[in-house]
């Protein structure tokens, strides 16, 4: 569980949007261990949640969205019986931390089944930044920048930076990114293709809950298998994106929104879609 459950904000409205909020303004909004736990379980089970249909993902206050993670923790002996000789990092130890938490969270964000919208608030750094390209939509305030700043701290990338960063802007831009590590302003993350729009910053919550809104009121089945289809395009061979695409519309046909849409074209009038 998150240090306090203020630390991080949970809230589904009646249109079945659910707003998580990073909400440790004085930090950063930093990702302690137990808010990362608390992440990924909730993005877990609204996959299987009918009241959810849509999520938002910002950080609390105006300058921070979230500025990576937290490691005031992280150091020290793994066990406190540990054999007195052993290293405090065995070898591995760095790799399992990485695989166990920060890529953990991303890949939950990545697999939810439904739709995330980051509304960058402010600073994205480090993890930070990679949270926010996880998500389905970015959306970002024109005062938001984003910064790979592993380099400045002569770390590797990691939490799926690598990953994602090649995907969204190919692998030069993504060396670019990683290997200097500069501030990225918003409006030159939207011309390289990283995030989808910028908007005021006093617009930013306005416009992330309106398009939350009209994604919660879509066929939650179909925008679901779509975000499956599209994350897993640039990894399968046409064959195999093919055939997963024609069983993803099969699928979709067992839904009742796949029915109402039908149905709704027959009648010639407007589908009302419920989530399932």
């Amino acid at each position: 569980m998150a240090e306090s459950p203020t630390e991080l904000l949970w809230q589904v409205t009646v249109q079945g949007v659910a707003r998580l909020t990073l909400n440790r303004p004085k930090a950063g909004n930093s990702i302690t261990a137990g808010q990362r736990e608390e992440i990924i379980g909730l993005l877990g089970r609204a996959s299987g949640d009918p009241r959810v249909r849509a999520i938002v993902l910002t950080g609390a206050g105006e300058r921070h969205f979230c500025t990576g993670a937290d490691l005031s923790g992280s150091t020290g002996p793994l066990t406190d019986d540990a054999p007195p000789d052993a290293p405090e990092r065995p070898a591995g130890s760095v790799a399992r931390a990485v695989a166990g938490g920060a890529q953990r969270l991303i890949t939950a964000v990545l697999d939810c089944d439904k739709p995330v919208i980051a509304a960058v608030n402010g600073t994205a750094a480090g993890l930070g930044c990679h949270l926010a390209y996880a998500c389905d939509l970015v959306l970002a305030a024109d005062s938001a920048r984003f910064i790979e700043v592993f380099v400045r701290r002569g770390l590797v990338v990691d939490g799926a930076g690598a990953y994602l960063l090649a995907r969204l802007v190919g692998p030069q831009r993504a060396k670019e990114l990683v290997f200097f590590g500069d501030d990225l302003p918003a409006a030159e993350a939207h011309r390289m293709g990283l995030i989808n729009r910028i908007v005021p910053a006093g617009e930013l919550d306005k416009t992330a809950e309106e398009w939350a809104v009209r994604l919660a009121a879509g066929p939650t089945v179909a925008l679901g298998l779509g975000k499956r289809l599209i994350n897993r395009s640039l990894e399968v061979d046409r064959t195999t994106a093919l055939a997963e695409e024609a069983m993803a519309a099969e699928i979709n046909m067992t839904s009742e929104d796949g029915r109402e849409g039908l149905r709704a074209f027959a009648e010639r009038r407007a589908p009302v879609f419920r989530g399932w």
